[in-house]
């Protein structure tokens, strides 16, 4: 038998139709996930009303947060791993979740800069979550993505998020071509 150290994991899920693939795949996370033991944390952005809208009053790092943006800032700061599902929009994840991002993964919460930074940016990375795994789905097919467009889904979420706020391991798996694929291509 072996030990599997128990986690806690938020799912962060961003895609307006309830019942698409995205939706799909992050109830089989999420289940699979609960069923090995793990404590899961989920949210869909769209059926909990996210407002991804950065008010200018929460960008000063010391600013007071509204309750709902401080209980996700926890939860995320708490978290051992992370998972985003949604789908690829113009190379970009849907602006809920990016608006998601800028809210929650803040300074004092995801990073921090030291005192005296002279606008070098380099961070204090104080996020605790040992991986974050980005799972999307496309309709571009992954070479078209890597070759022509450079996968900016890769490198927004192991560099610009992941890497930024100190999550060592970022892994990305894109589900694609999803506008021609069948239901039995999806299982």
């Amino acid at each position: 038998m072996s030990f599997v150290e128990r986690m806690n994991i938020s799912i962060i899920l961003a895609h307006l139709h309830p019942g698409s693939f995205n939706h799909v795949i992050a109830e089989t996370v999420t289940g699979t996930l609960s069923q090995n033991g793990h404590e899961v944390c989920f949210h869909d952005l769209y059926a909990e009303g996210f407002d991804p809208v950065l008010p200018h009053d929460e960008i000063p790092r010391d600013a007071v947060l509204p309750d709902d943006i401080s209980w996700y800032c926890a939860e995320i700061a708490a978290a051992d791993g992370l998972v985003f599902v949604h789908p690829d929009w113009w190379g970009m994840p849907p602006a809920i979740l990016k608006g998601f991002i800028d809210r929650v993964f803040r300074p004092g919460t995801s990073y921090w800069f030291l005192e005296g930074d002279t606008g070098e940016g380099i961070p204090v990375c104080l996020l605790q979550a040992k991986s974050a795994l980005v799972i999307n789905t496309s309709n571009t097919p992954s070479h078209r993505e890597r070759e022509v467009f450079g996968d900016p889904l890769e490198r927004l979420g192991k560099d610009c998020i992941c890497g930024f706020c100190g999550i060592p391991v970022c892994q990305r798996r894109m589900f694609g071509v999803i506008v021609t694929s069948s239901g039995e291509q999806r299982m």
